[in-house]
């Protein structure tokens, strides 16, 4: 659940932020028993753009952002 709330505020940032910005999400540490292999994802350029590619994980994402009224 961590790495899916990560790689959903990286992807509202990346996609609200101009590309001049460089974008990194980190879970602070202490506050997660598997903090170091979720940074470890989030961090990785190929990691992010590979779990962007799987059609069910963004669809999840994009329910995530969505904003319901």
């Amino acid at each position: 659940m961590a790495t899916l709330i990560g790689l959903s505020i990286k992807v509202k940032l990346l996609r609200s932020l101009p590309e001049r910005f460089k974008v990194d999400v980190h879970i602070t540490p202490g506050t997660h028993a598997s903090e170091h292999a979720v940074n470890k994802q989030l961090a990785d350029k190929e990691r992010v753009a590979a779990a962007l590619e799987n059609s069910h994980l963004l669809e999840v994402v994009n329910q995530c952002l969505s904003v319901r009224s």
